[in-house]
């Protein structure tokens, strides 16, 4: 079925026009949306009745390019009609619909008619969401042609309108046409290409004798869960009609390999190591062997200096393999019919000189071929500094999605697969059974100490460091190294020391390498990248840096020239991998980060990262380096943070300064009295004024939790809900205890602000100290995987639940009260939207479902829909 539903505007406009009044004199300010129709209010020339006949034309309209069975069109019409009718009592102004945009605001119309299509078939009820998208972006145009105030105060908004319109009209034509035998069979051939170079993984520290040095995705991909975050949100209250404006909203949870299913443009963000690049792998593969998208996986790294490519020249610009042999104009052909699917990898690894000219071709790109789906990966870095403002992201399209850290459950299926694939290479190199139950203790043994250990748990949220985790704890046979800077030096210990002689490959060529010389090497060209802007470097210039760099390594120098010991470091220290177009790169990017901040140090040039402190994708090297540092240079170095910057913004001078008191966690020896004066410089910064500035304390750490006030001497709930917000983002233990202090709050945005972080902390403890101790009135509890639901159930469970997590029905129905529940709150994509199962809770009143989830069924008659 196709993505998308046209409808051409000059038969579309005419229908338009029957549903709003035409003003006498053009608007000059926003006007009511529900004043403008023509069936609401006082002497409208129109009934509901005139609206269901504008539904069925648009149904017939609509009809030839994507459509259910003829029977179910009859059935649609009423459900568009009455989403249609509507447009009168959704509160919204004309300009307030503009900036939705098409999809927000059918999202918006939606959400005011929930359970209408309860009777629609998945396939009908896919058709008149489609459609609805498509009547909105015609109402949209109506709304900006008839408006001057619109076309003048949001030119940006109203120029997409009117490009998505005509692109709109163009690509309903463009369809219609058979794709060439050329073009399929090229098309083939491409998809099992991307099956065949997309479909395998590289599996941490699971590379014994024998073994396979990768793996199939399909058996070893991890489903990651992605989170959308609303600007404001109910949380309800005891006679759910009053409500309270949460500062974050509630977090719409959705499975990240679906996040592309409602959204035609999505941006992920996620820190290194967070399974990005890995999901991309999965869409191409997905979207290659279903054949409804053509996948193109466009790793930035591989044209960040040339610029965004043009379609034709997408192939050639990531050195594929069958660029030379694709039909000319394919990729444009594919772009125009909508069947397109960019995965834009990596998108702040552009070099920062050429970020915004980047930015631009692809804004221009997706502007002049929409209707193509479109993923784009970026640290969040690449966010936060302004470079992708959110102002921009909504005028494009974009909805934004954060990677969410790994739940308990995903962290305990992880390393359970971890060590079943290591069991399975063991057994296929020859190992006996004495070494498998070894790896079964391991296993046991890691799943207790992640429960029990913070460190572990606080390191062990992304796939990255679950696979290094797991590797280190079967070669270290179950003992585990504590904090970060310890954990790689242990993996790089394991990875340049230890791993050939127990792979038994210590003669696999004639280099003779210790650790410490193989790392130093390392450093070199971490460093390089890192001085050039870029995240790989071409074959030469890796060798060039070699060369330079051994006569200054006796060790090594003994050993042979640039392009040997480039060879050795790549096939015997598994951290480098070398593409087809010989480009070179480290298996990933904390380890270019972590090499790179050690060689700066070793370097006597601590304080050359000053100028860098205030932006937020240095943080990673600077931590590091400062764990590195000798303590007098380290001393100096956070002074330097700490002084005047006359040539930054106050907010940068701020964030250098809070990398200073964030640089404390990691430091192993400082005089007192500079951590006294990092104290003093920040305790002022760490004074929240507002809801944004308290949300961004919380990545500097648990240091911010000594700068803040004592909650109990606040009497504003105001200022309490501002200290709630910085300390639960301090993602360690020690917050608990100062959010004990606010637990005895009566306020309903304080306790739901208290309940929200649950899932990052001990579940037991932060049930124990804080969940039990919440007032319940009017209080959704959030629950994200199974351990906390059981803690709930535990705890004597609670009326109102919401589910923030992808849990299946089976232990949602084993971990709910069933005496308890009223009101369910569905914040997180079900495993399967048949809501039937919600018979088993007899008091149940209310079901609340987030809009921008798929949409559920067989609710339970007596149980109320809401949005």
């Amino acid at each position: 079925m196709d993505p998308t539903v046209r409808t051409p505007s000059p038969q579309a406009l005419p229908l338009v026009h029957r549903l709003f009044r035409t003003p006498a004199q053009p608007p000059t300010a926003p006007a009511p949306v529900p004043s403008l129709t023509t069936w609401h209010g006082p002497g409208a020339p129109a009934t509901p009745d005139d609206v269901h006949r504008v539904a069925a034309e648009f149904i017939q309209l609509a009809a030839p390019y994507a459509a259910p069975t003829a029977a179910e069109l009859p059935a649609v019409a009423d459900v568009l009609a009455r989403t249609l009718l509507a447009v009168a009592e959704v509160d919204l102004t004309d300009a307030d619909a503009v900036r939705l945009g098409p999809q927000g605001y059918a999202r918006r119309l939606r959400g005011a008619v929930q359970g209408v299509d309860r009777a629609l078939s998945p396939e009908a009820a896919w058709f008149h969401d489609a459609l609805l998208v498509s009547v909105c972006l015609h109402v949209l145009h109506h709304f900006v042609r008839r408006s001057p105030h619109i076309q003048q105060q949001m030119p940006g908004h109203s120029s997409r309108i009117r490009q998505l319109v005509d692109l709109d009209d163009a690509e309903a034509a463009v369809r219609s046409p058979e794709r060439s035998q050329e073009d399929a069979d090229f098309e083939a051939r491409y998809a099992e290409d991307a099956v065949r170079r997309y479909g395998w993984l590289t599996i941490v520290g699971v590379d014994l004798p024998n073994a396979p040095d990768r793996w199939l995705l399909e058996d070893t991909y991890l489903s990651l869960e992605a989170e959308e975050f609303t600007e404001e949100a109910e949380t309800g209250t005891g006679t759910g009609t009053a409500t309270d404006t949460s500062v974050d909203g509630p977090r719409t949870v959705l499975l990240a390999d679906r996040a592309l299913d409602g959204h035609e443009r999505v941006l992920l963000l996620g820190p290194a190591g967070s399974g990005k690049t890995t999901l991309v792998q999965w869409l191409a593969v997905s979207a290659a062997r279903a054949r409804a998208r053509v996948p193109f996986v466009l790793p930035v790294r591989r044209f960040a200096r040339e610029g965004f490519p043009a379609p034709d020249d997408f192939l050639h610009a990531v050195r594929h393999p069958l660029a030379d042999e694709a039909p000319e104009g394919w990729a444009v052909r594919t772009l125009l019919a909508g069947r397109a699917l960019l995965l834009v990898d990596g998108i702040d690894e552009a070099p920062e000189e050429t970020r915004g000219k980047l930015r631009d071709q692809l804004r221009r790109l997706l502007r002049v071929f929409s209707g193509n789906g479109c993923l784009v990966t970026s640290r969040p870095s690449a966010v936060e500094d302004g470079w992708l403002s959110q102002e921009r992201l909504s005028e494009e399209g974009f909805t934004q999605l954060s990677l969410a850290p790994m739940s308990r459950d995903q962290v305990t299926r992880f390393v359970r697969d971890w060590h079943a694939a290591a069991m399975g290479e063991e057994q296929n190199g020859g190992r006996d059974q004495q070494d498998r139950e070894a790896l079964r203790t391991y296993e046991q043994r890691l799943l207790h100490s992640v429960r029990i250990y913070r460190e572990l748990r606080q390191l062990a949220t992304n796939p990255l460091m679950c696979g290094l985790i797991c590797a280190l704890n079967r070669d270290r046979s179950g003992s585990l190294p504590q904090g970060r800077k310890e954990l790689y030096e242990a993996a790089l210990e394991m990875l340049l020391q230890r791993r050939d002689p127990e792979r038994d490959v210590l003669y696999a060529d004639d280099v003779r390498l210790q650790q410490e010389p193989r790392e130093r090497l390392l450093r070199k060209l971490a460093h390089a990248m890192l001085e050039e802007g870029v995240s790989e470097l071409p074959h030469r210039r890796v060798v060039d840096i070699l060369d330079g760099a051994l006569p200054s390594i006796p060790a090594a120098r003994a050993e042979g020239g640039g392009e040997k010991i480039f060879r050795h470091l790549l096939h015997r220290t598994g951290l480098l991998r070398e593409q087809g177009d010989g480009a070179v790169d480290f298996i990933h990017h904390t380890f270019q980060d972590y090499l790179a901040a050690k060689e700066i140090v070793a370097r006597g040039r601590l304080h050359s990262l000053v100028a860098h402190a205030h932006r937020p994708e240095w943080e990673e090297v600077i931590r590091m380096a400062a764990a590195h540092a000798r303590p007098e240079e380290c001393a100096e170095f956070l002074q330097q943070l700490l002084s005047a910057a006359p040539e930054l913004r106050r907010p940068q001078v701020n964030h250098r300064r809070l990398m200073a008191a964030a640089c404390l966690d990691h430091v192993t020896e400082l005089d007192p009295a500079i951590g006294q004066l990092v104290h003093d410089r920040t305790k002022y910064l760490v004074r929240p004024t507002g809801d944004l500035a308290a949300r961004s304390l919380g990545w500097v750490g648990p240091i911010v939790l000594e700068l803040l006030p004592d909650p109990e001497e606040v009497t504003s709930d105001q200022q309490a809900l501002l200290l709630a917000l910085t300390a639960t983002r301090v993602e360690d233990d020690a917050a608990i205890d100062y959010l004990a202090r606010l637990r005895d709050r009566s306020s309903l945005a304080i306790r739901a602000e208290l309940a929200r972080p649950w899932r990052h902390f001990d579940t037991e403890r932060y049930a124990r100290e804080i969940i039990a101790h919440l007032d319940p009135a009017g209080l959704y509890f959030p629950v994200s995987d199974t351990a906390e639901l059981a803690a709930l159930r535990d705890l004597g469970g609670r009326p109102r639940i919401q589910v923030a997590g992808v849990i299946s029905t089976a232990d949602l129905l084993n971990g709910l009260d069933h005496t308890q529940l009223t009101h369910l709150w569905l914040n997180a994509e079900p495993h399967d939207p048949d809501m039937s199962w919600l018979s088993e809770f007899p008091h149940l009143q209310v079901l609340r479902v987030n809009p921008r989830l798929p949409r559920v069924r067989n609710v339970p008659e007596g149980v109320t829909i809401t949005a």
